[in-house]
């Protein structure tokens, strides 16, 4: 490979940059004022499309130059962080999975941002969509460019973040809000499967690097014990049973946002996360199995839930989950290459479907259509499409109000124990100032009262008597935390904790 090349080839880390330097810029301009009015919607959109567009043209180059000479492979520009087992670096991996999805996801990126900047028009929050998506689009390439996991945990991170932005975009309305945090919370236990898969990689490979993770020699219990932390992250994140119910609730946000998240690209970010560790999945049949009931059962479940539906975004979403679920059986059954030309034509396709979707009557002029006939005559089965078998209410059950539980909890415990223990003003009883014990004239009756109340604090501070005294002061105060430690480890969820911190310890 010739200079010209090694110098392009270095410049790789400027695809998910630009997009976050145009974040920068905008929020910047909106701080100092100069993001006001409709003259100032025209540079915001053309800085983020001038940076998506810069993006898809260093990526077209690699392509040009991984069809001349061969995919660059894997790219290490500098280290991170280490220690003395392990490290994790700066680098990416440009190769035939990761430079055609990039590719694609970076035209679709820069033509939802030049559709965005008339679809969005005088909105109050034009430029912070503007910045959101940016911001997503920085993420977004680092997940399917990163050369190791840890950068790509970055990328995911950044990615989830956009999401809750904008889904929650109506910030007026409660629903949105609501919406926002359910989908913010169940994604968390995505994210909390994913640091454990990193954190055994760490363990037992040593290294966070794609490669080394896909050549990794373990034995057959360890790879199941991290691969499963890989799959839990891959079924959350791209809406498999049963985290499903998140992903009809995210479409909230404006229809650019569900087209380019839910409809074209963050949805199949769990398959992408298959495919890349499919080496290392190929040597655990039961979990390629289990991925191939999950798709299953999750493209019957929105096969049936789609039918039932009287609006078109949502009948998008289930048409969307549907084809997902069918990844994950190709996935399951080996057929890694039909996986990936199943995501790449399927998000080019569903990117079309929702950016159609707020003119489909328009254009159209056609109503959904009315469920069949099988289905209207079981009533059972019909309510149960209707009602989405369910599983909102049971991921609300499982995910949403055991965190809000938590919350509360954290929050009597700060008030009933951190609040007190510093002390903090207007918390607890309220400090009375102090009195002379005798009050007279004279330089007699002065030296009296001195000594009377040098005794008195002496007597009640010193020797720990006397009402209202500081003894008693703190006996309240241990009383309180006590109180409030006994009623939060009384809730059953942190008996079950405490049993299994004490299982994991025998282990």
């Amino acid at each position: 490979m010739n200079a010209v090349a090694d110098d392009l080839l270095r410049l790789v880390w400027l695809i998910p940059v630009l997009p976050l330097l145009a974040v920068v810029v905008t929020a910047a301009r909106v701080l100092l004022g100069r993001a006001q009015g409709d003259a100032a919607e025209g540079p915001t959109a053309r800085l983020l499309s001038l940076a998506a567009f810069g993006s898809l043209a260093l990526l077209l180059a690699i392509d040009a130059l991984a069809l001349q000479q061969g995919v660059p492979g894997h790219r290490v520009l500098g280290v991170w962080f280490a220690t003395d087992e392990w490290q994790a670096s700066f680098s990416f991996l440009l190769d035939g999975l990761s430079l055609p999805v990039a590719t694609l996801a970076a035209v679709i990126g820069w033509l939802v941002v030049r559709f965005s900047a008339g679809y969005l028009h005088r909105e109050a929050g034009f430029h912070r969509f503007f910045m959101v998506l940016g911001f997503f689009l920085s993420g977004l390439q680092l997940v399917l460019l990163a050369g190791n996991g840890v950068l790509a945990f970055v990328g995911w991170e950044m990615c989830g973040v956009a999401s809750f932005l904008l889904i929650g975009y109506a910030w007026q309305r409660p629903v949105a809000i609501g919406n926002a945090l359910y989908a913010f919370v169940v994604n968390r236990t995505g994210d909390a499967g994913l640091l454990f898969a990193l954190g055994l990689s760490a363990a037992w490979v040593g290294s966070f690097e794609w490669p080394a993770l896909a050549g990794a020699e373990l034995t057959l219990v360890e790879a199941r014990v991290l691969l499963l932390g890989f799959v839990v992250a891959a079924l959350v994140k791209s809406a498999q049973l049963p985290f499903t119910p998140w992903i009809a609730r995210a479409l909230e946000g404006p229809t650019p946002s569900s087209a380019i998240f839910y409809g074209a690209l963050l949805v199949h970010a769990g398959v992408y996360l298959l495919l890349r560790i499919e080496p290392l999945l190929a040597q655990v049949p039961d979990l390629m199995l289990a991925l191939v009931v999950a798709g299953a059962a999750t493209a019957a479940y929105a096969w049936l839930c789609g039918l039932v539906q009287t609006d078109v975004k949502s009948a998008l979403i289930f048409a969307t989950v549907f084809q997902v679920g069918l990844m994950f059986v190709e996935i399951g059954l080996g057929w890694s290459t039909a996986a990936t030309v199943h995501l790449v034509l399927h998000a080019a396709w569903r990117t079309w479907h929702f950016l159609l979707a707020p003119s489909w009557l328009a254009v159209t002029r056609e109503r959904p259509a009315p469920p069949p006939a099988w289905l209207a005559r079981s009533q059972t089965l019909y309510t149960a499409a209707l009602q989405r078998f369910w599983l909102d209410r049971l991921a609300q059950v499982l995910f949403v109000q055991p965190t809000e539980s938590f919350a509360r909890d954290l929050r009597r415990f700060e008030e009933g124990f951190v609040d007190r223990a510093l002390g903090e003003p207007g918390r607890g009883r309220a400090v009375q100032p102090e009195r002379p014990l005798v009050c007279a004239d004279g330089l007699p009756g002065t030296a009296l009262a001195a000594v009377a109340g040098v005794l008195q604090r002496v007597e009640n501070r010193l020797l720990l008597r006397g009402r209202g005294g500081a003894a008693e002061r703190l006996l309240v105060r241990a009383g309180d935390w006590l109180q409030t430690l006994e009623g939060l480890l009384e809730q059953p969820r942190y008996l079950m904790m405490a049993v299994m911190a004490t299982f994991v310890v025998i282990l």
